[in-house]
């Protein structure tokens, strides 16, 4: 079996895109501290609008769908799941709140991911949830014309136990002596994890789960505000590519991780400009503003069509009819262009009509 040890990244050396990468992340890391204490309305209406963008965007990359209204409820806890992609997706939200709540005291550690396994599966009426694979399974992709591709063959099952025990060992052996920097650590740990692939089913979900927990122990918190998911989701033939050219001569240990880690670094970095711009416009806007100067302010950015969903997500300061009356005067104004009427109506900036 692939031996596992982290220790030799400390002798690697990162090209410019990596380290420039790390450096303005931490960057942001910094202004996420004054985010925190200084826009906290702002900021709960983001975790609302993450968490039901990224149980949404998680399991849509498994081909586990819902209607968007029935989405919202299960987030809020408003119904129950009515099919098995529902009691999927309950699950998922269900250990997302636990991350999301507890990460100070989940502790990288094989039991604690079992635990997690589990409780993604809990509404469903499989018999593997919170066990290791009992059959070989492999990494593979769907694409648009319904072939599958085999991407890669993980770990056998009787290998699986001791490997996820290691690489938790070996990460938090790393962290503690801080031998590499954790931006760099933690997609070392996620492509071991992918690349063991160590349950039957839920490998992907667990993935993302695990990517959120190891951000937030360390610091970085921008998965409660913006939804990582959901920019997986839709990069997901990047990130499908990035784990193929970075497990290659994984099982001999001969792999290259820099692709994966440039691929997870760019999501990262991604989602912290969007909460720094979203934020952004809420401050400049000023305690003084109305909603139609926030929304203004918010779309005079926008290029191309856009939803009165996307406008809400970008101006969390405010409520749906706020969002609704705005739109509505800065079409009478002239400022926006609205298309098509009803659920489908989107708007597009009046300067870029000819």
């Amino acid at each position: 079996m692939r031996e596992f040890d982290y220790s030799y990244l400390a002798d690697r050396t990162w090209d410019n895109d990596i380290m420039s990468y790390i450096s303005k992340i931490h960057e942001y890391k910094g202004k996420q501290e004054f985010y925190l204490r200084q826009r906290p309305v702002e900021l709960n209406r983001l975790v609302e609008i993450a968490k039901i963008q990224s149980t949404e965007a998680s399991n849509r990359i498994e081909g586990i769908i819902t209607t968007n209204a029935r989405l919202k409820q299960l987030v809020t806890d408003k119904t129950t799941p009515k099919n098995r992609d529902e009691e999927e997706i309950l699950g998922y939200r269900n250990v997302l709140n636990l991350v999301h709540d507890n990460y100070e005291v989940l502790p990288i550690r094989s039991n604690f991911i079992l635990q997690m396994h589990r409780d993604l599966l809990k509404f469903t009426n499989y018999s593997y949830g919170g066990k290791f694979k009992t059959t070989p399974n492999e990494i593979d992709m769907v694409l648009e014309n319904g072939e599958k591709v085999i991407l890669f063959k993980p770990l056998a099952p009787y290998e699986t136990p001791l490997a996820i025990e290691t690489i938790c060992d070996k990460y938090q052996e790393a962290l503690n002596k801080e031998l590499v920097d954790e931006l760099i650590l933690i997609p070392c740990f996620l492509l071991d994890f992918l690349c063991i692939h160590p349950f039957n089913d839920g490998n992907g979900r667990m993935s993302r789960l695990l990517t959120l927990l190891l951000l937030y122990r360390s610091g970085y918190m921008v998965g409660h505000y913006i939804s990582i998911e959901k920019a997986i989701a839709d990069t997901k033939e990047a990130y499908y590519d990035a784990l193929q050219r970075a497990d290659q001569g994984w099982h001999d240990g001969t792999n290259d991780p820099k692709p994966f880690i440039k691929y997870m670094l760019s999501i990262i970095l991604s989602c912290y400009k969007e909460f720094d711009a979203r934020v952004s416009i809420a401050h400049a806007s000023g305690a003084k503003s109305t909603s139609y100067d926030v929304v203004k302010s918010y779309v005079r950015e926008c290029i191309g069509k856009f939803s009165k969903q996307e406008v809400l997500m970008g101006c969390p300061s405010l409520g749906s009819s706020s969002v609704e009356a705005a739109l509505k005067k800065l079409v009478d104004d002239g400022t926006l262009v609205r298309i098509g009427a009803g659920r489908k109506t989107l708007y597009a900036r009046a300067d870029s009509i000819e």
